[in-house]
């Protein structure tokens, strides 16, 4: 697929970004998963490596309780008084507002600081000249959302110290969230999203002579939109300015890459793209799309590593040291449980190959999902190995063979096949198999669009992993190799 590469690939939407120095630190959305908030940063806004997670700790993060798609949701990250700062929403705790601190973003964050009066999603971090700390979010009331709106707030303890404000709406775009604001000279900016976060997404701007306003337009908005323009990177929005030390300028940005028959499916979720921005008139233009180099990755994992997480709970929770590998054990006994153990990382490429190496004593393997109700699993049962698909509440063994507790399994997304106009025509197919002596063997394989957001719906992307639904398994290696072009694919 031709068109400009994202900065961060796979599911890392809502990209929010600081430059300290000469490193610029990114945080992202990531709902019901565990470790929060990935943590990412770079020295040019190309090539970024994964630091670690910002909520690392279970006194920080429980989103036990949340849905597909459901727990942390659009964070915000800035600097201010020698400190970062990085604010997000847990959804999922009752809670809201979620604030934490550190000196050194490597190091420990702070234990969070809440703020249970400030209702809503999206929460920007902004500084007044005499120090207030001001939150402006997209509001939520008793009948639904309330716009955009402000509150100063005491950092120390969350308490609101103003009533809520209003602020710009936008140009009339359906659901304006994702407000940040900016001090540019002697004006204040405030960006937005409006639109919605699927094929109307747009992102817009206004200024002001203060944080609140009075709020006057850019007469060229939207500063960024795909909507209804033929590209490649679909679903633009929910953006964050920053500023170079040479005083250039940039946005990150996330999309999507869906492909396939009308209405296309993405099955990577909402990825991060960056751009550069030139001012003109006093107002932020869009400039050249950045780009990292394509290219394969083949790498061995640890599911111990930085990017690894799990849903509902935290990996440590269900991961164990022993030799030769990590042991995963079963944390439900019910096989029909969205709480299966389950641990993961994200698919980062349009096509993509899982290989793990495993010891199976119950039932578990190797799968590819994109929720707890839409995945393809190579499971591994007692003197069987199955590939079995469950879409929605439908599971189905798609194909079987004979085998012992040791295997090593095998998911590979491949590229679709079909006439553009057809409905055959999906994003890919998924294939699961298991390795042998005699190379790969093919138990079932499964139209990618079922493991795509357009069926399963929701604000996450797909993830491979292995699982558990009864006793244990150790996974002796786990191995992904990813490209988005097929034959770069080792």
């Amino acid at each position: 697929m031709s068109g400009p590469r994202p900065v961060v690939p796979g599911f890392h939407p809502d990209p929010s970004v600081v430059r300290v120095g000469d490193t610029y630190w990114m945080v992202h959305s990531s709902f019901e998963y565990a470790p929060g908030v990935p943590l990412y940063r770079s020295a040019d806004l190309v090539s970024w490596e994964q630091a670690g997670h910002v909520l690392a700790r279970p006194s920080q993060l429980d989103v036990s309780a949340a849905p597909g798609s459901g727990g942390i949701t659009a964070p915000t990250i800035r600097f201010h008084d020698g400190r970062f700062w990085m604010v997000t929403t847990n959804l999922a705790d009752g809670g809201w507002q979620t604030l934490v601190s550190a000196e050194d973003p490597l190091g420990e964050w702070s234990e969070p600081v809440r703020m249970p009066e400030v209702r809503g999603i999206d929460p920007d971090l902004a500084w007044d000249d005499d120090g207030t700390l001001l939150v402006s979010h997209a509001g939520f009331g008793a009948g639904g959302p309330a716009g955009l709106v402000q509150q100063a707030v005491d950092p120390a303890t969350g308490a609101v110290l103003t009533a809520r404000r209003r602020l710009w709406q936008g140009t009339g775009g359906r659901f304006p969230e994702g407000p940040h604001l900016y001090r540019v000279g002697d004006l204040w900016y405030l960006l937005i999203a409006e639109g919605g976060t699927e094929r109307g997404h747009a992102v817009t701007t206004a200024r002001g002579p203060s944080p609140s306003g009075p709020w006057e337009p850019c007469p060229h908005n939207p500063l960024l939109t795909h909507r209804g323009v033929e590209s490649p990177v679909q679903n633009t929005g929910h953006a964050d300015l920053v500023q170079r030390s040479d005083g250039s300028w940039a946005v990150v940005f996330h999309g999507v890459r869906p492909r396939g028959t009308s209405p296309e499916f993405h099955v990577l979720g909402r990825e991060t793209f960056a751009a550069e921005v030139e001012w003109a008139d006093g107002w932020p233009r869009l400039g050249e799309w950045l780009s990292p180099p394509g290219g394969a990755v083949a790498v061995e994992e640890d599911l111990g590593g930085p990017a690894w997480v799990a849903p509902r709970r935290f990996p440590g929770e269900l991961l164990s040291r022993v030799e030769g590998g990590r042991r995963l054990t079963a944390a439900d006994p019910d096989p029909a449980s969205e709480d299966l153990a389950f641990v993961g990382r994200r698919q980062e490429h349009l096509h993509a190959r899982y290989r793990a190496a495993v010891r199976v004593d119950g039932v578990g393997g190797l799968t590819v999902r994109i929720d707890a109700r839409h995945h393809l699993d190579v499971e591994v049962a007692g003197d069987r190995v199955r590939a079995v698909a469950q879409v929605g509440p439908l599971r189905s063994v798609l194909g079987e063979a004979a085998a012992g507790p040791e295997a090593v399994l095998e998911i590979r997304t491949e590229p679709a096949t079909g006439h553009f106009s057809s409905t055959t025509l999906g994003p890919d197919v998924v294939v699961a198999g298991v390795v042998g002596p005699g190379g790969f063997t093919e138990l079932g394989r499964l139209d990618g669009r079922y493991l795509s957001t357009e069926v399963a719906g929701g604000m996450t992307g797909r993830l491979g992993g292995v699982w558990c639904a009864r006793g244990s398994l150790v996974v002796r290696s786990f191995a992904y190799a990813g490209a988005d072009d097929p034959q770069e694919l080792p």
